[in-house]
């Protein structure tokens, strides 16, 4: 090898030996080639030490009698002729072994097509069994491929903010060497392909932001739970359910109807009352008997939740059950509950005007709004059958969308509604829920009386959303006012309907953030009675929201108060300037009121902040209160927006809206007495969520999200929870 062939570069080039010679003629010196004993000395020192420092280049000069320079560019010279060679051995083996899977593949269809079944002596599948078979493996294949490209995202993400942001080195070189082997390239190559992942649109900033911020553990696994929700439910976009499926599906709603027509109508022995709070649970030794199950969740952390309950609503049986069975409509009626939901495909349409003998497969999250537990996602069959005259019944069961191919966190057993038409427009409700739960990842201390208890989503809490929400739908109006200019236009039908309607979208948008699929623990927020931050950075590019980056933080915390006297606290105006950091320290005025149900509570309101540099600013605020829980959301909307929306002369799904606020629940222990503040002991107590969203202009390509957006959410949301529990005489909880 001649010396030198470098540019001072990995790559070598002419031009740098040439500049160097010219150099060297310059300064008197002769420009010679290599020897033998020099290239000899030089490849048993390249064995030992391919990247010397200068100390150790200045040696070997000195010891073969070459410039410094030369024996850089040989280093490098040669590092690139090694790294080539190997990269071309890679190349051929690689090429030899594809030829020989597709001679193997070759000869396995061959085989297949001439293969019998040794029982009987015929062909092992019919084509329409083996199209299903083929189905189900691309399936598979899909989710692992979608797997395998989320975990090496999350290294090459991980990999560039220790090594380019937080610049440690340490961390750096251990993720480098686990990229390398899982994805089998070297590590000269890894800078690369981080910054290719990068500018990636399949991984969202959030994920980037949390993960590369999270422990410094390589062992912890980085999974996302919606995964394999999303690759069903684009394989049954895609993919038309075969025929066979169908008939299996039919089969299993039947027989799920048939089950929750006879639980709905048996008490006991079916249903035990509960002595403690008055709830019916099953009896599972008699509903084993009666309904011996095949499907059970495969271990030992799993355990069931069933509840029972009734009720009537200021809706009529038709209008319900057209709701339950418009995915949109459905999660309308329950925004605090269902917070995602999706027709995947109408199996069977129903009766016109009845809708009887409706069958759909359906996608429905479920959460209790809390940052601190996880949400629960089913794939259900959802099945509408009128069984009598004004009554009708509607059965939900979880359908195994990957025939046993991946492991579920929640199984709808057959659950569901009986609805009975009754004069004035109302219904009886009669519900029933039945779900087997994996507790793997157990709840969150915080929740677990209340998750564990059926309390959270058992049929209960179905029961009062629904009347709640049927309430302020069928609100009339009658309690509106105003003391500003908005007066006469909360007078107009059209734009009392236009505020109701935004603000109802408000209060959807706020509950399914809750969810934070990503999520940052902080541990500035170390007191024990209080779960830390979880914060979660998405790109907002929905209709409806504000475009950019949103940084969600949201917590939770046990406070020794009654619900209704929290509710309280946020609702009242004189109180709102101790927590709230837009009030300045000045008071606010309520300036149009409307109620949205008989519990003053209950209502919509347009509040004035006094902050004298932005006059222009409104906060569109609604408060919800019912027997189990109250909220409290709020968002600032610019007084021409108000206007407009007013004034109908837009529709309100147009106009951008980023809530904040709060959601209260009993902690779900037994109330020993009357709450107060000087007595807490004498109460369950009562659970606090604190959620705060702030906008982010989207970075140009060549920036990394601004972090201290984080901080800045962060610090907003620590601050609160200060004030909150400074006001309530809460400081001093252990």
């Amino acid at each position: 090898m001649d010396l030198p062939k470098g540019n001072g570069n990995e790559n070598g080039g002419a031009s740098g030996d040439e500049q160097e010679a010219s150099n060297s003629r310059k300064r008197g010196k002769t420009y010679h080639r290599h020897t033998s004993q020099q290239i000899q000395h030089l490849e048993a020192f390249f064995k030992k030490c391919p990247h010397p420092d200068d100390n150790q280049r200045r040696q070997l000069s000195k010891e073969l009698g070459l410039e410094p320079q030369q024996i850089k560019f040989w280093f490098q010279n040669k590092r690139t002729q090694t790294k080539t060679q190997t990269e071309r051995a890679d190349n051929s083996t690689l090429r030899a072994e594809n030829s020989r899977i597709q001679c193997e593949n070759y000869a396995i269809k061959e085989a297949l097509k001439n293969v019998i079944c040794p029982a009987c002596g015929g062909p092992p599948f019919g084509e329409q069994d083996r199209q299903k078979s083929l189905q189900k493996l691309h399936l598979e294949n899909a989710q692992l491929k979608e797997e395998a490209n989320f975990e090496i995202n999350n290294f090459l993400y991980i990999h560039y903010y220790f090594h380019h942001i937080y610049n440690d080195t340490l961390i750096h070189d251990k993720v480098a060497t686990l990229l390398s082997k899982f994805i089998g390239k070297p590590l000269s190559q890894i800078d690369s392909l981080t910054y290719a992942a990068r500018s990636s649109p399949d991984v969202s900033p959030g994920l980037l932001i949390n993960q590369a911020m999270r422990s410094s553990d390589l062992s912890h696994e980085f999974i996302n739970p919606t995964i394999s929700n999303n690759a069903a439910l684009a394989y049954y976009q895609v993919n038309a359910i075969p025929e066979t499926e169908k008939a299996v599906m039919i089969e299993t709603a039947a027989s799920a109807m048939e089950e929750l027509i006879r639980i709905l109508r048996i008490n006991e022995p079916m249903w035990i009352k509960s002595n403690s709070d008055g709830r019916y649970v099953l009896n599972h030794e008699n509903y084993d008997k009666i309904f011996p199950r095949a499907y059970r969740l495969k271990t030992s952390s799993a355990r069931i939740e069933s509840s029972k309950d009734s009720g009537i609503a200021s809706i009529s049986a038709l209008q319900l059950v057209d709701a339950f069975l418009d995915a949109n409509k459905w999660v309308d009626l329950f925004p605090t509950i269902v917070t995602k939901a999706k027709t995947i495909e109408v199996l069977q349409a129903g009766m016109f005007g009845t809708q009887s003998g409706c069958l759909q497969l359906m996608y429905g999250q479920m959460h209790i709004l809390s940052p601190l537990v996880l949400p629960r996602d089913f794939y259900f069959l959802r099945f509408c059958q009128q069984i009598e005259v004004g009554t009708w019944v509607i059965v939900d069961v979880s359908y195994d969308c990957f025939k046993g191919s991946t492991t579920q966190r929640s199984w709808r057993l057959p659950s569901g509604c009986m609805i009975q038409d009754m004069p004035n427009g109302c219904s009886k409700v009669t519900w029933a829920e039945h779900v087997e739960v994996d507790d793997k990842t157990q709840t969150h201390r915080l929740y677990r009386d209340l998750v564990c208890g059926s309390v959270a989503y058992g049929a209960q809490r179905w029961i009062v959303t629904l009347q709640r929400m049927c309430e302020r739908f069928g609100c009339s109006f009658d309690d509106v006012s105003s003391s500003s200019e908005f007066g006469a236009m909360f007078a107009m039908p059209q734009g009392r309907s236009s505020i109701m309607k935004l603000s109802h979208r408000m209060v959807r948008n706020f509950c399914g953030m809750l969810s934070m699929s990503g999520k940052l623990d902080f541990p500035q927020l170390s007191e024990a009675n209080n779960s830390g931050v979880r914060v979660n950075v998405r790109k907002s590019i929905d209709p409806g929201e504000p475009s950019g980056m949103v940084v969600v933080a949201a917590t939770s915390l046990w406070l020794p108060l009654h619900s209704q006297d929290v509710f309280n606290f946020f609702t009242n105006e004189k109180t709102r300037v101790q927590w709230d950091v837009l009030s300045n320290g000045n008071p606010m005025n309520v300036i149009a009121h409307i109620s949205t149900g008989a519990h003053p509570g209950n209502c919509i309101s347009i509040i004035q902040p006094f902050v004298p540099t932005e006059g222009n600013m409104l906060l569109l605020q609604e408060s919800y209160i019912d027997t189990l829980g109250s909220m409290v959301i709020y968002a600032p909307v610019e007084v021409a927006t108000i206007n407009i929306a007013i004034g109908g002369e837009v529709d309100s799904s147009d106009i951008p809206i980023l809530p904040s606020g709060f959601i209260i629940s009993d902690d779900g222990r037994p109330d020993t007495g009357t709450s107060s503040n000087t007595n807490p002991a004498k109460s369950g107590g009562s659970l606090l969520t604190v959620a705060f969203q702030i906008l982010v202009p989207f970075p140009s390509p060549s920036q990394v999200l601004n972090v201290e957006s984080v901080a800045t959410v962060n610090t907003l949301i620590s601050l609160t929870v200060q004030k909150i529990k400074t006001a309530l005489n809460c400081a001093g909880l252990d």
